[in-house]
């Protein structure tokens, strides 16, 4: 049942989320992973203080038909949650493309609802050896690129994204990353440099940026159809 997504947060209206329409995203409560960088931590515990109904943003989407063209589901993790693909489903009966942010935590879950999706903004947080470190829970770096494959062989337009806190992730690795997700298959990848306002690990400094990192953009730039530097 969609009445049982839980959501814990709201933008009414974005054109970054969702590449070329106008949408709203939707902040699914929940997160397995505990990423150091986490801007959102507010959203990691399985219920939240800022609950949004879903009969109260249904209704909200009823009134937007014809100004919207898009709701994207995002986190946390959304696909954690078993009323996901509910929720897409009226989504779309709505009228609105479905996007969906996620990480692939649970690759069954993810491969569940990818049919639902019209696009996905997937996160591949590292090399999959070094993504435990980042997330603080084993083998988090074998479901992420499990996912991944699931993605790659749904044929669901998508844009593979990894989030950047140099500290955790040096240009070299970085590098080295890019290498392997153009072997995988992945066309299109973005990296968003974290924003250092806000982070579940209060310990991370405010990351200095290294030297040279012009060489870095100019060679993943030649590994994929689009690449896209953010932040």
């Amino acid at each position: 049942m969609a009445a049982a997504l839980r959501v814990g947060g709201m933008v009414p209206l974005t054109t970054l989320d969702y590449p070329g329409r106008l949408a709203c995203v939707l902040f699914c409560q929940g997160c397995a992973w505990r990423c150091r960088y986490c801007h959102n931590p507010q959203l990691i515990s399985s219920r939240g203080e800022q609950a949004l109904g879903w009969r109260e943003l249904r209704a909200f989407l009823e009134r937007r038909r014809g100004l919207l063209e898009a709701v994207v589901f995002s986190g946390g993790e959304p696909t954690l949650q078993p009323a996901l693909a509910d929720a897409m489903r009226e989504v779309r009966e709505l009228g609105f493309a479905v996007g969906l942010h996620s990480a692939g935590i649970k690759p069954a879950a993810l491969a569940r609802v990818l049919p639902l999706a019209d696009w996905v903004g997937f996160d591949v947080k590292a090399l999959a050896e070094d993504a435990p470190a980042l997330t603080g829970v084993a083998n988090s770096g074998r479901a992420n690129w499990r996912s991944l494959q699931h993605l790659l062989d749904s044929g669901v337009e998508h844009e593979v994204r990894t989030t950047v806190h140099w500290q955790l992730l040096d240009p070299p690795r970085l590098l080295h990353l890019g290498e392997r997700l153009a072997t995988a298959g992945v066309k299109r990848f973005a990296v968003q440099l974290v924003r250092p306002q806000r982070m579940l690990d209060a310990q991370l400094q405010i990351p200095v940026q290294p030297a040279g990192l012009n060489a870095l953009w100019q060679a993943l730039d030649q590994r994929f159809d689009s690449f896209v530097l953010r932040g």
